[in-house]
Parts: structure tokens; C-alpha cells; sequence
């Protein structure tokens, strides 16, 4: 089996178990996701099997979007409900204006300082696993691009409850966007929920629950490699000599009329019947540098 699942992980699970499990299940050595959900949350976490492993790192570059609950009035040291909690404050004055006054702050290129409870590594060590130490320490901050932000509802109350709209780009951490919107007002924050909508081209519509593939079995739901990379430049290689080629390492000659993509940006080769080839990048004199090959294995 080569390709892709778009799997509905369940809260509770971590993106390694559902990985092992997947692995029991199908019978599957290669397995591997595409970038960690955090335990708690649940949604889109697409999980590549056979060959398609490879191109994990392609899948774990695309956008991700977010449904997200945030709760003012309480802060935890984790930043959403799994930890301890820091403070409360009831914040009944809160209203949804001033959320909406300060969400602009938040979009385009920002800057997050990771949480001690993730799995950033300073110093050769985990940020998670020092956290647990007792130890605080200093985290350099990382841009990130939040592409959208919107609220979708408003509760008001002593510890209001909003929910928000996310499509960012990876590594963005919406526990830290959550604490952030609270810092921004003035008051205490935490994300009480999160729900992955997306990643990449993948939906939460089309998501795949770990009991239907117990069910069914992966076949029914594997997305084919070309289409998992769908968000990636295409170059598609009519010629079926120029397809073996590719399959023997040999990178192809750029067709006239194709508009390549900037130097160093990853694009998918495809053959006539537009299956997935090869990954590819172009190199700074305009070559053509096969990055992984999927066929001919």
C-alpha cells in the first residue's frame, strides 16, 4: 500500500499512537504522519504508508486550518484544558468587540515564543521534558503566518468562551495564539478545545475515523501520492520515455511552456497517466535536481 490516509484522530490519542496502532492494524512497517496534533485535539492528521513515507516532509509544509476554542478568565501552565491551572479571574466585562478589536494584531507574519510544553528542542533536550523538571527556560521566538483569523461565536460571561477560524502556516501553535489573544486583553487565556479542519488538501470532511479503516481496511481510503502532494507545482511528463527515465534517476528537461517555480521550491513530477514520479527542485542555474524518487524502487 502507497499513499496517503486522511485520518480523524480521535482526543486522547497521541499522533505516534495512532501511528502504531495504524501500523498493527494494516500490517504496515512503513508508517508515519504528517505533523503532530497535540493529544488533547482531535481532526486531520494525514498518514502516509509504503513508498509514500518519503514525502512526508511535503505534506508536513502545508497550511494548516483550526477550529479553536478559547476560554478567558483561566490560564494553565500547558496553555490549553490538559494542565494545571495558574490563574482565574472572571472577566465578565470581556465582550466580543474588544476580541475583534485586537484579532488583527494576530494576522500576517507574527512572532510565537514555543511552549515549554511542546516538543522544541533547547539545549538537546525537549521543552516538554524540562517543563516536567520544574525548569522554565528561554525559548527563541519563531515567525509564523497566520494567513486568516476569524470569530465564528462569542459567550459572554465571568470566563467567556470564543471560537475562532485559523489557517496558518506550519508550526504555528494555536495554544499560544490563544495566550497571546488573552495577553493582548488584558486578562487570562486558554484553548479549552481544538479541532484540525485541514492540512494541505486535506479536509475534515473527507476524514477517515480509525474505526471505519478497522472496518474496511486502508484500500478504500488511500489517497494516491500525486494527489496528496496536489498543493505542490506539477510537472507532468507525457513522454513515457521521459517517465522511465525519471524512474531511473535521470531528472527530465523542462518542457517549453511550463512556468518552473523559484529555485529551491520543491515541484511533482508526474508521468503520462499523471501518477507521482519524483519530487523535484530546481537548482540556482535553472537544472532540474530530483529530490525523491517514487518509482523504479
Amino acid at each position: 500500500m502507497d499513499g496517503v490516509l486522511n485520518v480523524l484522530k480521535p482526543p486522547g490519542m497521541t499522533s505516534h499512537d495512532v501511528v502504531a496502532y495504524l501500523r498493527r492494524l494494516l500490517r504496515e512497517r512503513r508508517v508515519g504522519h504528517t505533523g503532530t496534533l497535540d493529544p488533547g485535539a482531535a481532526g486531520v492528521l494525514p498518514v502516509c504508508l509504503g513508498r509514500a513515507t518519503r514525502l512526508a516532509e511535503y505534506l508536513a509544509e502545508a497550511g494548516k486550518a483550526y477550529r479553536a476554542e478559547v476560554t478567558f478568565g483561566i490560564a494553565t501552565d500547558t496553555l490549553d484544558a490538559y494542565g494545571t491551572e495558574t490563574e482565574r479571574r472572571p472577566v465578565p466585562e470581556l465582550r466580543a468587540g474588544d476580541l475583534l478589536a485586537v484579532l488583527p494584531r494576530f494576522q500576517g507574519e507574527i512572532w510565537q515564543t514555543p511552549p515549554m510544553y511542546s516538543a522544541v528542542k533547547v539545549g538537546g533536550r525537549r521543552l516538554y521534558e524540562l517543563a516536567r523538571a520544574g525548569q522554565e527556560v528561554e525559548r527563541a521566538p519563531r515567525q509564523v503566518t497566520i494567513h486568516r483569523l476569524s470569530l465564528v461565536a462569542f459567550r459572554p460571561g465571568e470566563f467567556p468562551v470564543a471560537r475562532l477560524d485559523v489557517v496558518c502556516s506550519k508550526g504555528t501553535y494555536i495554544r499560544t495564539l490563544a495566550a497571546d489573544l488573552g495577553a493582548a486583553l488584558g486578562v487570562p487565556a486558554h484553548l479549552s478545545h481544538l479541532v484540525r479542519t485541514g492540512s494541505g488538501p486535506f479536509t475534515l470532511e473527507t476524514a477517515v475515523t480509525l474505526e471505519e479503516l478497522a472496518a474496511h481496511g486502508a484500500e478504500p481510503y488511500l489517497v494516491p501520492p500525486a494527489r496528496a502532494l496536489a498543493h505542490l507545482p506539477r510537472l507532468i511528463l507525457r513522454d513515457p520515455r521521459a517517465a522511465r527515465a525519471v524512474a531511473h534517476g535521470r531528472a527530465p528537461r523542462l518542457p517549453r511552456g511550463w512556468t518552473p517555480p523559484d529555485p529551491g521550491r520543491p515541484f511533482a513530477v508526474l508521468g503520462p497517466e499523471e501518477e507521482l514520479l519524483a519530487v523535484a527542485s530546481l537548482g540556482t542555474r535553472g537544472e532540474v535536481r530530483l529530490l525523491k524518487v517514487l518509482v523504479g524502487e
